[in-house]
């Protein structure tokens, strides 16, 4: 069964009575290379464990189960889980999950799935073709909650896809840029224009990988500090830094200028055109002053 057919999907639909849910963001991928590019850019592993993320009808989840020790494939919609069910039914090494990502624990699913099959899992590889409203939530989550993963392939909106990979100076650079390029190195796995979808979105994907660092590029005295301030930063782009972090921590005009001297940093600079050392240096100089 060709999974990412129009007409494989279409007779899916109609079999088990199933209607797209525009505010779960479902849009299906038409596209085989596509599909094959991303399985080959995610490097899994036959020991590896696969957690996938809205697994749809199981296009993903079964290229991926041909690769992995297991996979684990986690749909919010319940009205997907017969259809996945159905599309997956030849494969012993697959898993469903009707949950909402958001509320499940996923060091609680690793922590259950140490072994496949009595051997020791490899790595852990994270896949997902998210839905545009909630992209970055999830991306956060998996990050903040310090999942153990490898890496994590996932197919989103260009335009996110685009500020999370941009370089200080750019005009996309942002909190999530920085966010996410402190816990991870980024690389581009394909474009996935809006034709290749059954339903046709309105605006082109990009799959990227982000692989999640062993160590991180800087060193901190806070992560806390370090997100204040980058927060701070961008939450008034229009500001210099000096007016932009005035009142953080409770600290002056004067005070805040002080700090940004002391770390090295002109005052009239706005926080796009800093780089990840520079907010870390920022951080440091600012909790050395509260």
């Amino acid at each position: 069964m060709k999974l990412y057919s129009p007409s494989t999907i279409n007779e899916l639909k109609k079999r088990h009575g199933f209607r797209l849910s525009k505010s779960l963001g479902q849009n299906f991928l038409t596209d085989k290379n596509i599909i094959d590019t991303i399985i080959e850019k995610s490097n899994i592993g036959e020991k590896d464990l696969v957690i996938e993320i809205g697994p749809g009808i199981g296009v993903l989840t079964a290229a991926a189960a041909e690769e992995a020790g297991k996979v684990i494939a986690i749909e919010i919609d319940r009205n997907l889980i017969p259809i996945l069910k159905e599309t997956l039914r030849e494969y012993d090494n697959i898993e469903i999950i009707n949950s909402d990502v958001l509320k499940t624990d996923l060091k609680e699913i690793l922590e259950q799935n140490r072994e496949i099959r009595g051997q020791k899992t490899g790595g852990i590889k994270l896949l997902g073709n998210l839905p545009y409203y909630i992209t970055t939530p999830i991306i956060m989550k998996i990050l903040e909650d310090r999942v153990p993963a490898d890496s994590i392939t996932i197919m989103l909106q260009k335009e996110v896809a685009d500020r999370i990979k941009s370089a200080p100076g750019s005009r996309t650079y942002g909190a999530l840029s920085v966010a996410v390029q402190y816990y991870c190195t980024v690389a581009h796995v394909a474009n996935a224009p809006k034709e290749l979808f059954v339903p046709q979105p309105k605006v082109d994907s990009t799959v990227i990988r982000l692989d999640i660092r062993k160590e991180k590029p800087v060193q901190l005295n806070s992560e806390e500090a370090f997100f204040a301030v980058v927060k701070a930063g961008f939450g008034q782009r229009r500001k210099t830094l000096l007016n932009a972090l005035t009142g953080i921590y409770g600290l002056t005009k004067d005070e805040v200028a002080a700090v940004m001297a002391a770390a090295g940093i002109d005052s009239v600079r706005r926080a796009e055109t800093l780089s990840l050392e520079e907010f870390a240096a920022l951080a440091n100089t600012i909790r050395s002053y509260n």
